[in-house]
Parts: C-alpha cells; structure tokens; sequence
C-alpha cells in the first residue's frame, strides 16, 4: 500500500464511501506539496493554530494532528474519512474538530491551507466568510492540480483576500501564497441563488455548493415530471437530495408520503431545509439530514427511494457513487419498494441495477437522460398503485 509521508511519519489514507480494492489514492501531490511548502518556509510554529479547507479524506489533517488543526468543508464524507484515517493510523488525542461549511469556526487562525474546491461559488463563499476568521499575519495556502484549477480560482484569492504569489508547478500541482490586505468593499459571504421550480410557483434557495444552483439540471427535471404519484401513505427518500427539490415535488404529488432527504453536503441539507421551513412544511413529513447515504436506515424500512446520483466525487468521475446508492436502496426498501432513478443514457444504469433489482423498467427518456424504475418484487405493494 502505498504510504503518505511527512517529516518521516507515513501514514496509510483511505478514500471514503470504503471500497474493496479501491486503486485511486486518498492524496494527490497538492496534498504533498502543502505539507512540504509550509515546512520549507516556516510557516509553522509551536503556537500556530491551524485551519484545513476541503481536506477531503484527511491527508492534510492525519499529518498534521499534533497541531489539532480545525477542518472546515461541506463533506459528510470527509468528516467520516478523517476520522477512520486517524483511528486506523493509530492516532489518539481529542475528538478532532471540524465544522461543517453551513457554519463558521472560530478564529483566529495563523496558518490555512486550502485544497481547491471544484465549485469556484463555493470557494469565493469560503474566502469571504474566512477573512474575519484570520489572525494578523495570517498565512493562506492554497493547494491544487494544475489541469483542475482554472485562472479564475487565482484571480478569487487576489480579489477576496490580497496579493497571492504562485509557486513552481510540482508533480502537476501548484500552490498559492496569498498575502490578506484590509478590504471594506466585501460582502460577508456569497449570497444564495433562487430558482422557481418547474411547473410550479414555489421558490427554492441555494447555498453556494449546492449542485445546480442556478436552475434544476436536465436530469432533475426530467425526473421532476415522472415521479410517483399517490394518496396512499408511503415511507420515501430523496437520496441525494441537493436543495430539497425532488423531496418538495414528491411531497405534493403524494400528500401523505414521510420523506426523508439525505445528502452529504452541509450546504445542500442546510438549503433544503430553508426551502422546507419557507413552505410551512410539516417537519414531521419533510425531514432532511447530512449523512452517508442510507447507512443509518434499517433494512426493509421505506417504500420508495428517488434519486439523482452524481457521477463524480470532487474531480474524479465514476460509478461508485451512483452504485453504492443502488445497494444502498434495494436494502432498505421493503419487499416491493421501487428505486425510481435518473442517469444519463451513456452510463448504463439499466444494467447496473438488474443485478440488485427483481424488474427493472424504462419510465421516460429523453436524447440524453432515461428515467428507470427498479422493483425489489413483481408489484409496488402499497394500498394504491403508483
């Protein structure tokens, strides 16, 4: 296995959801060069307090918990990575402090060092909200791949906080050094989009990492028109829930279906729930939480599961998401429950989930997106059909 290295400790990292013979590394060299750079130019001292953004699976926090650095980022999963990679490390100490992106910490801080967000909204929202989090003299670091970050990331650090000096490239990462300059002409933070939903009057918020902030994606809204629709009582998920949409659609095409909405972004639950609170939903009927997919649901527990998965976690692209959320759904829906799903035609969904699924059929499709329903029986055995 190979091993993370800094000022000769190595350090076994694992990426997160856990996979069996999972090749890709839970590093890359951005991580490697922060934890070099801010040895080679002193940046860090006995007494400095540190703050991590977007460490995704805990490179920078594992190397550098002697320093009880803080984590700040919008990953339920990163939050989990960081922890299992310090207990599998042998690594003991108070319970490490992160905080979740709907939230601030608490400064001040000496030293930051930022892995590059692929969403630059959320990175200009992170700027803005940390120049008030930062001691005199602070020292920002700011880590990613080269082929990943465009000029505009570096033109957001010159802007919100002052004079940033690019290094050498290294292993095809980059960082940036950015000196914080008194600025009175910035806001507090970046503010939330609004969108009306489809065939609808109802108005829905978005913090700055929710997916598709500015209007629903082609995906969404082809599920958007092909969700179930009943009176019966059911017991649903919106897994994946993004800014709550799918879960508000479903609400009102099934008045007295219970949902809850699951996502691993703090910002998104954080934007769902506006929208919830913003409707006068019942907050027993419309519930939505941060977690790891449906890992806290009991087995044969919900009716109906809907989801539009993603096909990339940070910058890289794959299945494993989409598919740990089909394994996820067939085991917590109840003998004839249905997965209704959304994908792009290309990936290859239908097949995916006929190896869990008992039928699996076409709903609607488009040039680009179909829209599958997958049965765990023959029949959906509730009162009424959907």
């Amino acid at each position: 296995m190979e091993l993370l290295s800094h000022q000769g400790f190595h350090f076994t990292l694992q990426r997160f959801p856990l996979k069996k013979g999972d090749r890709l590394r839970a590093w890359d060299a951005a991580d490697e060069y922060l934890l070099r750079y801010i040895v080679d130019e002193e940046l860090l001292t006995t007494t400095s307090r540190v703050l991590l953004l977007n460490d995704a699976f805990g490179a920078l926090a594992v190397p550098l918990h002697r320093r009880q650095p803080v984590s700040w980022g919008d990953s339920h999963l990163a939050r989990q990575a960081r922890k299992f990679n310090l207990y599998h490390n042998d690594i003991e100490g108070p319970e490490p402090i992160f905080v979740p992106a709907d939230e601030d910490p608490t400064g001040p801080f000496d030293l930051v060092l930022i892995k590059l967000p692929k969403n630059l909204a959320f990175l200009e929202d992170q700027l803005l909200r940390l120049r008030p989090l930062l001691a005199p003299e602070a020292h920002v670091v700011t880590g990613g791949m080269i082929k990943h970050t465009p000029k505009r990331a570096y033109q957001l650090l010159e802007q919100v906080l002052g004079a940033t000096v690019t290094t050498q490239g290294w292993k095809k990462a980059r960082l940036a050094h950015s000196e914080v300059e008194p600025r009175e002409d910035l806001p507090a933070s970046l503010p939330a989009t609004t969108y009306t939903m489809p065939d609808s009057d109802i108005e829905l918020c978005n913090l700055p990492n929710v997916f598709s902030r500015e209007q629903p994606d082609v995906g969404t809204r082809l599920l958007l028109a092909n969700l179930p629709s009943t009176d019966a009582e059911l017991s649903a998920v919106d897994l994946g829930c993004g800014n709550g949409i799918l879960a508000v659609a479903l609400s009102q095409a099934c008045p007295r279906a219970q949902i809850l909405g699951v996502d691993e972004s703090f910002q998104a639950v954080a934007s769902a729930n506006l929208n919830a609170a913003a409707l006068g939903a019942d907050g027993h009927r419309l519930i939505f939480r941060a977690g790891d997919g449906l890992t806290d649901e009991p087995a044969g527990s919900r009716d109906l599961v809907v989801c539009n998965p993603p096909f990339h976690q940070g910058m890289v692209t794959g299945d494993l998401a989409a598919w740990t959320m089909f394994t996820e759904a067939e085991r917590i829906l109840r003998p004839g429950g249905e997965l209704r799903v959304v994908g792009n035609r290309h990936l290859g969904y239908h097949a995916k989930l006929q190896r869990l699924f008992d039928r699996v059929e076409l709903v609607a499709s488009d040039p680009k997106f179909v829209v599958l329903s997958a049965l765990k029986s023959s029949a959906f055995k509730s009162s009424t059909p959907l």
